[in-house]
């Protein structure tokens, strides 16, 4: 008989040994040393011997306390929210804006927020993660005019240079796709993961070109090649000639219908660029078009793009039944932008211009003031 076993017998005889009488005692003991193999005045030990109790080791005192948090808590929900892995990085170009609002912090504050893992920013935040609602319909028509004189692009090829980007559009439909209602286009560059939204009402062709005009005028590079999903308001006569008729043509290709992993990056900021932001209800009304459209370009891209790290699949194999996929550090779309060699000087100094002139608490106050003006112009429309 094993050690555990022994151990086992013992804790089951204990307490029939203690209410049994001599005579009783005596048999219980025998039929204990000769099933465990004890001496005698062992065995008699192990009997009376009270069982060991069970005590806890106190408690660690906790290391993040209310204090940390408290910040902790202020700076996640000014950042809309990141993923922990996202916050870690967030959390050194935040505080200094933090600090310079609410007052400076106390270092061994700002030492514990600076090095608790993702893991331990996750654990912090559960009691206070929200819950995110459903999927909303998708407006998204096939545009049948220019199939033959777009080419599919179905590759994958990790791209190093910015200026390719990928195109989609959202709806604001609320519950029905009937009628007219505001849109916005999401442009979201491969490489760097720069992202920009424009608003449009009902997409028509005319509105889109002017709001592609516009965004490659304000692009910190050179645009290369320009990605769309199959809806008419991209796949028409009027990109396409804007696209061809210069004297550098940039590349116009679609990807596969119903293959939304062809156009995986923008897919992704649909959904945290802009249904995060306006949600699913119905933009009905025309001037809703241009507050939306003031909301993405003085507040909502910038505090996107310089503030909020974003993280590129670096590696995807298949290893048996399952894909293994390996991300590369977080980064702002910013940060990739200087680190590229293919960003001129020039347009980098302006990068640097920029980031100096904003402050991320300043543009989530800015963020909030106009998401009011225009739900309460939603309100106000509202029958």
């Amino acid at each position: 008989m094993g050690t555990k076993s022994k151990r086992q017998h013992l804790e089951a005889i204990r307490p029939r040994y203690r209410r049994a009488g001599k005579r009783y005692k005596t048999k219980i003991l025998d039929e204990f040393c000769a099933v465990c193999g004890y001496h005698r005045k062992y065995a008699i030990r192990l009997l009376r011997r009270s069982p060991p109790r069970r005590c806890c080791p106190p408690a660690p005192k906790p290391k993040y306390d209310h204090a940390v948090r408290a910040v902790l808590k202020l700076l996640w929900l000014a950042t809309d929210p990141l993923c922990s892995k996202r916050l870690k990085v967030a959390l050194p170009l935040w505080l200094p804006y933090h600090e310079q609002t609410h007052g400076p912090l106390e270092p061994t504050l700002r030492t514990k927020l600076l090095a608790a893992s993702p893991a331990t920013l996750d654990r912090l935040l559960r009691p206070v993660r929200a819950r995110l609602g459903g999927k909303g319909l998708g407006g998204t028509q096939p545009g049948r005019l220019l199939r033959q004189h777009i080419p599919i692009r179905t590759d994958s090829q990790d791209l190093t240079v910015p200026g390719h980007l990928e195109a989609d559009a959202v709806a604001h439909c609320g519950n029905s796709l009937a009628g007219d209602f505001v849109w916005s286009l999401t442009f979201t560059d491969i490489f760097s993961q720069w992202t920009e939204n424009r608003a449009v009402w009902n997409r028509g062709a005319h509105a889109v070109l002017a709001q592609v005009r516009q965004l490659e005028q304000s692009l910190p590079f050179p645009l290369l090649s320009f990605d769309s999903d199959n809806g008419a308001e991209f796949l028409n006569h009027h990109l396409w000639r804007y696209f061809l008729d210069r004297p550098q043509p940039v590349a116009f290709v679609r990807r596969r219908p119903y293959h939304k992993n062809d156009q995986a990056h923008v897919e992704q900021n649909n959904w945290t660029r802009v249904r995060q932001l306006l949600g699913y209800d119905r933009f009905g009304e025309p001037a809703l078009a241009a507050l939306v459209n003031d909301l993405y370009r003085t507040a909502w891209d910038p505090l996107q793009n310089f503030f909020c790290p974003s993280m590129k699949l670096a590696e995807k194999k298949r290893v048996g039944a399952r894909y293994v996929k390996k991300y590369d550090a977080p980064q702002t779309p910013y940060q990739r932008l200087l680190a590229s060699p293919h960003v001129s000087a020039a347009a980098k100094a302006h990068l640097q211009q920029q980031f100096a002139g904003v402050n991320p608490f300043g543009l989530k106050k800015e963020v909030e003031r106009q998401l009011k003006m225009i739900f309460d112009q939603l309100r106000r429309a509202a029958p």
